[in-house]
């Protein structure tokens, strides 16, 4: 199925295999796609300690999505709460989620009902993992137990 604009989001610390594979759904589902990126304050709320500011995960973004998506169409926004643009516009029609993040869905629905928005259909991908069979993340590179393609890094 084909939208006209989906969302989706995260910390997009350090780039990794896992964001590649959210962002080529996205793409592949949405006309636009809506990005959310977790604030340097929302992420500390979240216990999460990004080792990039902001500023500097969306320029990293940008020149992955310039890479890898050119001539796309898509919107960066900033995000305080796990509700982003999502939620606040109607014209998103879709939602592209992990199993993780999965669960907050009928709660924005909710949130968009009470606005009289229509709920957002969910497309849902499975976790990129790493060769220990493990899902890639952002925690485990800066950690240093993997790579961003999933690798194990000697300890």
């Amino acid at each position: 199925m084909r939208y006209k604009r989906v969302a989706t989001g995260g910390t997009f610390d350090h780039i990794h295999k896992g964001h590649i594979k959210l962002l080529e759904r996205s793409f592949e589902v949405g006309d636009e796609v809506v990005i959310g990126v977790t604030s340097d304050e929302f992420a500390a709320k979240e216990g999460k300690k990004p080792d990039f500011p902001y500023d500097q995960r969306v320029r990293q973004l940008e020149s992955l999505l310039q890479d890898r998506f050119p001539g796309r169409k898509y919107v960066i926004a900033k995000l305080y709460d796990y509700f982003g643009p999502g939620i606040a516009s109607p014209d998103v029609e879709a939602i592209v989620v992990t199993r993780e993040t999965s669960s907050r869905v009928p709660i924005a629905n909710k949130m968009r009902e009470e606005r009289g928005y229509p709920p957002l259909k969910v497309v849902g991908i499975d976790n990129v993992l790493a060769k220990d069979g493990n899902p890639i993340s952002s925690t485990r590179i800066r950690n240093g137990e993997i790579d961003a393609e999933g690798n194990l890094l000697a300890p």
